[in-house]
């Protein structure tokens, strides 16, 4: 489903030799590879920016606590994601040289590695969801197959992608351009996957809204909130920045299918497009993404420090199993 920020491309062999041109014609190419790069650069700095400012809290919360599974899921998303972060400036800013086989190489890297984070945030909301509804077997059984049935769809596709990649190493005009081509027609591939994910990110939020709603009026029935209801809000107000961030993501992408943007993808207003999806994509895979967790490691401490009542939470910072144990369970 994701990939590193496409640089504006042509079909290429690889064993072609290295492209060197000062052809005026390369000029749109060379422009929109330029812009680019300024958004792979501002959302890779956006994304340190991010990890300086909560490495605090991800030392205390997070290295400090007991390791359980989603602590690896939570440093593996998250360390991932300045790996992705370097992988796109070296592709897309064009003082930085790379032979044609090690861009294709950083580029593979790039959307397999985003693979992998989505089936980590995939795994992340699952135990959420099997959380909130009480541990339920069956709507544990009913999202694994679900999730798994996506993603095998989308590994098959990215499969299919990776064997029909090519890439060229250019220098135009002065400027070192990765050119990266494929063989097959790989936008409706990309179409095929971000329908699948936004099919799989729908019904996640339709699931946690609904049960939020049931448990939000039953807690209002008996005039109580308490620890379930701040518990059910925390989870609500991550998932549902995430949810939006994968929406604004969606929604660019969808884009590219438009007949008046693909008539021309050198022009400003398809690069920009295609810049604003990047950093988007960035920030709901890892920023929001571990912040999936890191938030409510942080909701637990202060109830910890806080209230007397944290004792009757069983490891809701997803020490265990996202789980509260009080007279009904999230």
């Amino acid at each position: 489903m994701r990939r590193v920020t496409r640089s504006n491309s042509v079909l290429c062999n690889k064993d072609d030799m290295t492209l060197v041109s000062n052809d005026p014609s390369w000029w749109p190419i060379i422009n929109a590879n330029l812009i680019g790069s300024y958004f792979s650069v501002a959302a890779s700095v956006g994304l340190m920016y991010d990890w300086g400012l909560t490495f605090g809290q991800e030392v205390e919360l997070i290295w400090r606590q007991r390791w359980s599974l989603m602590t690896i899921l939570y440093l593996t998303a998250r360390y991932a994601g300045i790996g992705y972060a370097m992988i796109n400036m070296l592709i897309n800013v064009p003082t930085i040289p790379t032979t044609d086989a090690v861009s294709t190489i950083m580029y593979d890297t790039g959307n397999w590695t985003g693979e992998v984070v989505d089936v980590i945030l995939g795994a992340i909301m699952i135990t959420r969801l099997h959380a909130m509804y009480q541990r339920s077997r069956k709507v544990l059984i009913f999202l694994v197959v679900i999730f798994l049935a996506i993603r095998m769809a989308n590994t098959v596709m990215i499969a299919i992608k990776t064997m029909q990649i090519s890439g060229e190493e250019a220098v135009l005009s002065g400027t070192y351009q990765c050119m990266i081509g494929y063989a097959g027609d790989v936008r409706l591939l990309d179409s095929m996957t971000w329908i699948l994910a936004t099919v799989w990110e729908v019904l996640a939020l339709c699931l946690a809204g609904w049960i939020a709603v049931k448990h939000f009026r039953e807690l209002r029935q008996h005039s109580t909130s308490g620890i379930i209801g701040d518990c059910f809000m925390a989870l609500m107000k991550t998932h549902v920045s995430y949810f939006a961030s994968f929406v604004a993501v969606s929604a660019f992408e969808m884009s590219y299918l438009s007949p008046t943007l693909s008539a021309d993808m050198y022009s400003l207003d398809v690069q920009v497009c295609i810049g604003l999806s990047n950093m988007f994509q960035l920030v709901q895979l890892f920023v929001l993404g571990p912040r999936l967790i890191l938030s409510i490691q942080e909701y637990h401490a202060k109830l910890v420090a806080n209230s007397d009542t944290a004792t009757a939470m069983t490891s809701i910072a997803f020490q265990e199993h996202v789980h509260v144990s009080t007279s009904s369970s999230v």
